[in-house]
């Protein structure tokens, strides 16, 4: 079978062998893409407007809203078209557009959940020198640091894949580009992009997660020294929405990126790639407003004061 690198683009094949599942995972795709929208765009517009959530927390969890609202816009809109109809094509550009932007913000959210785990452990276990250490300089730093390290990590990583010398068919066994579906589609030698990769996971996933890990192993240890039911239930109302995330989070990307070469592993890591670009964007807004009593104060107070001003 002949081999090309032109750029007449792909086929997104999906679930293509199981029409009917197609067609509900478009629905499902669908009601999760619109809470992802409404929920994130929440979170951004009280964030801004409101000054009690003006604190470190809400200004990471600003970014990982805007984020959020990037990555599912980036990818879900050719997602639903290629669900609806027989048309399963993507443009090389558009491919190659959608697979710099998964790329990048996929490693800032890796980053920027590790940056959200040091500012939980500071608000535990350094109460008292919180504002001291976790200054907005410091916050503007880190979160530049993450949008910065997802930048570099795409650029790094994109224009090797899309030099691949692609099979003729172009036929990409998932919903979307994404690197380890595009080296699969290679017909030629593919041993530097699978290093690169198997290399960038340990970098963008491993460590992240190590470090997440150490901050709530130093949180748990604070929190046990001290016999207090009352400490356990203010280290869990701080802790835990950003805990659920990260697992949820982790989860899911960790069986996309880092499964056995297999069929079965292939097919299932479908499913969980499909949960990462649209799921988890759509339940972090959840998590946050449903178990932030400060989120929900700031949407009630958002709520009557737009009744207010609608009131004769």
């Amino acid at each position: 079978m002949g081999n090309q690198t032109s750029p007449e683009g792909f086929i997104l094949l999906g679930f293509s062998e199981h029409p009917e599942l197609e067609k509900i995972l478009f629905v499902v795709v669908l009601l999760s893409y619109l809470p992802a929208l409404v929920g994130n765009m929440l979170i951004i517009l009280l964030s801004v407007l409101d000054p009690r959530l003006s604190s470190p927390m809400y200004f990471f969890l600003c970014n990982l809203a805007f984020l959020d609202l990037c990555f599912t816009t980036s990818c879900v809109p050719q997602m639903l078209v290629n669900l609806w109809g027989p048309d399963k094509t993507i443009s090389f550009l558009g491919c190659s557009v959608q697979l710099f932007i998964f790329m990048s913000l996929g490693t800032t959210e890796c980053i920027l959940l590790a940056v959200m785990a040091f500012d939980r452990y500071v608000a535990v276990c350094q109460p008292l020198h919180y504002a001291t250490i976790i200054h907005p300089r410091l916050c503007r730093q880190l979160a530049s640091v993450a949008w910065i390290m997802g930048l570099i990590q795409s650029i790094v990583q994109t224009p090797p894949t899309l030099r691949l010398p692609f099979c003729s068919h172009r036929q990409i066994d998932n919903f979307l580009c994404e690197v380890p579906s595009l080296i699969r589609l290679s017909c030629g030698d593919t041993t530097y992009n699978e290093i690169q990769l198997s290399v960038s996971s340990v970098l963008i996933l491993v460590v992240p997660l190590s470090l997440i890990l150490v901050s709530y192993g130093a949180i748990a240890r604070a929190v046990l020294r001290i016999n207090s039911a009352a400490a356990w239930r203010k280290a869990l109302r701080t802790c835990s929405s950003h805990l659920l995330v990260v697992t949820i989070f982790y989860s899911s990307v960790t069986a996309v990126y880092l499964q056995p070469k297999n069929p079965y592993a292939q097919e299932r890591g479908k499913f969980f790639g499909l949960f990462y670009a649209v799921g988890t964007p759509s339940l972090n807004p959840l998590i946050y407003t449903l178990r932030n009593k400060e989120v929900k104060s700031a949407l009630r107070r958002l709520v009557g004061n737009d009744v207010e001003l609608r009131e004769p």
